[in-house]
């Protein structure tokens, strides 16, 4: 996207623009002229030293359009120092990943010439996303024309300017030809290969990239498991009860998968110069406001733990409702039995799947309202806070009457019935809510802009106008959280109780191929671009799945204990699942010790 677009008071002709910045409609003129004026002063006067200019999108017949948009960019020689700034690590000419420096920049193995394409459009975008957090307010009191609102020596304008809604948005633009060539290769064609995981990392950032790295691992990883379910599925499936050799390879199977997830993901990380930690001391020195930690912790156990566990009795309530009607509809068909009553059968596991996605969906707004509202001081503290509540609900909302049928009731033949009406109905409702509404909805909003472009415009070819306008309307790409979180619960079902339905990674390796092109679909037609995210690995998540991992093997051991195969070879024994366990747990840890050494 090199697109030419004048610069009142730059030494430049023309820029390239990167960023879209979108002020409110009824800003002040003094705050804008104000808010500009710091985004091209000098550095050394406290500006970011870019390049910015107004968008003037055409007047429409049907609504009002917004003046105050602007695009942003930059000079190569600020993007190279910028680089130097937030600790972009890139490789040396020995093969070695260093932190980049603008005096050895002639020793990076990448760096011609000026260096004009040393650096990425996503490294660009994320540098300059950089330098507009860091914009600190200097002397002024107030935002110029809003006296009320008053700024603080060292605190960021640009956060202060979004929490009063005077900032709408900023977020990057798409590079048409770049994502054009990215779309070719990852998922406008049908192929058995690896992603292009070192484009979507050039494209989108790290952290994204490692998402898709974790799907595709995940993907592939469950293949054995399906390979060795479909037989063992076609031919066992009336036996209920023979399911202790597929669950002693489901537990080695969900320990060894996370290890060599973390090599997988350390050489990933260090060939993308992040395996190092990125970014920049963000303490100015100065003082500014602080949220007391003691009202912090007061909101946390007053309000949020109640609040968790009282949804968590509401689940349990739902769950009772749930057997209550499951009962009835057995009882119907032991009266009945006709193929009517046998799909009745399947109706109270349909309905609870459907209320269960709907409570998960629910509760992840009010988990991040009152996340929010605890106000964390880091975006790590946030995130791990937020995380931590809705895995909680999550794991109980989605496993708790699996559990319950598991080693309460101890009825295998329910355990498959409501595994496998919860699977396929989640998966169900995941692609219709993820994939199919995002990429209709899109494709009516696409349509109205482009023809609404084309009739104010004429013949006149104005393409940046058009993707300034297409892309501001898009929805903004809240993060991979949700994303984590859906192969999180799949990796429960799958790790948990497919010994007792094995084609369970089946269906989840079908899930997830569906999943990469819808996600690769959204990422690059639905969604503003994200900027990009550094990571060395996939944070929190990491320790989540860890969890379950480890519940997966005393679950799989657990229910060998109560298979009959066990129970045949100790009789007399009121004590052999005890045994069971503590040999496979021992087992377990060596296999951990040794990894280890």
């Amino acid at each position: 996207m090199h697109l030419g677009m004048s610069v009142s008071d730059s030494d430049v002709s023309s820029f390239t623009p990167l960023v879209v910045l979108e002020l409110a409609d009824d800003t002040k003129a003094e705050a804008i002229t104000w808010l500009l004026n710091r985004i091209r002063d000098k550095q050394q006067n406290g500006g970011a030293e870019l390049l910015v200019d107004q968008v003037l999108l055409p007047v429409q017949d049907d609504q009002k359009s917004n003046p105050n948009v602007f695009v942003v960019g930059s000079t190569l020689q600020r993007l190279l120092n910028g680089a130097e700034e937030v600790g972009l690590f890139k490789e040396f000419q020995d093969g070695t990943m260093r932190g980049f420096t603008y005096a050895n920049r002639e020793s990076f193995r990448d760096f011609e010439g000026d260096g004009q394409a040393f650096l990425s459009d996503a490294e660009c975008q994320y540098i300059i996303k950089h330098e507009l957090d860091t914009l600190r307010a200097k002397n002024e009191e107030h935002v110029p024309g809003y006296p009320k609102l008053k700024l603080y020596p060292g605190k960021s304008v640009v956060r202060r300017l979004q929490s009063k809604g005077i900032l709408i948005q900023y977020f990057p633009l798409h590079n048409k030809e770049d994502l054009k060539r990215l779309s070719f290769s990852w998922y406008k064609k049908i192929k058995l290969s690896f992603q292009p995981l070192d484009d979507i990392r050039c494209y989108f950032g790290e952290g994204l990239a490692l998402y898709f790295g974790f799907l595709e691992y995940f993907t592939f990883a469950l293949v054995p498991m399906a390979l060795i379910g479909i037989p063992y599925y076609l031919f066992d499936w009336e036996d209920y009860d023979k399911y202790v050799l597929f669950a002693v390879f489901n537990l080695v199977w969900s320990t060894v998968f996370l290890e060599v997830w973390k090599r997988c993901s350390a050489t990933l990380a260090y060939g993308w110069g992040t395996l190092s930690p990125l970014g920049f001391n963000p303490v100015t020195g100065r003082e500014e406001p602080v949220y007391p930690s003691s009202k912090r912790q007061l909101r946390i156990y007053l309000v949020s733990v109640p609040f968790v566990l009282l949804c968590l009795y509401l689940s349990f309530y739902v769950m009772m409702v749930y057997f209550d009607m499951e009962n009835w509809a057995i009882s119907i068909y032991t009266e009945n039995p006709n193929f009517a009553s046998g799909i009745l059968m399947f109706v109270p596991s349909i309905i609870y799947a459907v209320v269960i996605e709907i409570m998960n969906l629910l509760y992840r707004y009010a988990a991040e309202f009152l996340t929010n509202w605890e106000n964390h001081r880091l975006e790590s503290s946030f995130q791990n806070h937020l995380v931590l509540k809705v895995l909680v609900f999550n794991f109980v909302n989605c496993f708790a009457s699996l559990f319950y049928i598991a080693f309460v009731m101890q009825d295998m033949v329910l355990l498959r019935q409501s595994l496998a009406t919860l699977l396929i109905t989640s998966q169900i409702l995941n692609q219709v809510m993820e994939a199919f509404l995002p990429y209709w909805l899109q494709r009516r909003r696409n349509k109205k802009v482009h023809k609404r472009m084309r009739r104010l415009m004429g013949d006149k070819e104005l393409p940046l106008l058009e993707q300034v306008q297409l892309e501001t309307d898009m929805n903004t790409y809240l993060g991979t959280f949700d994303d984590y979180l859906e192969q999180f619960l799949l990796f429960g079902y799958v790790s948990l109780f497919s010994c007792v339905y094995p084609l369970a990674a089946v269906l989840v390796v079908l899930n997830n191929i569906t999943e990469v092109y819808s996600d690769a679909f959204k990422m690059c037609h639905v969604f503003k671009r994200p900027f990009s995210e550094p990571a060395a690995n996939i944070g929190v998540w990491q320790l989540a799945f860890e969890t379950m991992s480890v519940i997966a093997v005393v679950t799989n051991c657990a229910l060998i204990g109560l298979s009959p195969q066990v129970n045949a070879y100790f009789p007399e024994s009121e004590t052999q699942l005890i045994l069971v366990v503590v040999a496979i747990e021992v087992t377990d840890s060596l296999l951990s010790s040794q990894h280890d050494l």
